[in-house]
């Protein structure tokens, strides 16, 4: 699984404004619809309310790619735009635990 972390960071609200958007035209559930995505969240620091956090699963390489051909990247590269949002991006990819699964209380 990959994993990417996400950070969009606006003015006066506007990275809250983007989800709103993002979740109320459809265009959130759709991308969670997509063939390989296993999550798509959004979440908010409670130390910057003009961030917003997107965790963004996949279960490998070949979906983040199919995902980013899809048409759907020419609508969020406007939305943005549209606010004005910047980005951070982190990437992960899980391998098993070992060792460290004793210290995970499920």
């Amino acid at each position: 699984m990959i994993t990417l972390n996400l950070y969009y960071t606006g003015n006066a609200g506007s990275a809250m404004e983007f989800v709103r958007e993002m979740e109320s035209s459809g265009i959130a559930d759709q991308i969670r619809r997509e063939p390989g995505n296993l999550r798509y969240e959004y979440f908010q620091p409670f130390n910057d309310p003009e961030t917003i956090l997107l965790v963004d699963s996949w279960v490998d390489q070949e979906a983040i790619d199919m995902h980013h051909a899809s048409p759907m990247m020419a609508e969020l590269a406007r939305l943005r735009e549209k606010y004005d949002l910047h980005m951070k991006v982190e990437r992960y990819v899980s391998e098993a635990l070992g060792a460290d699964e004793k210290f995970i209380r499920g």
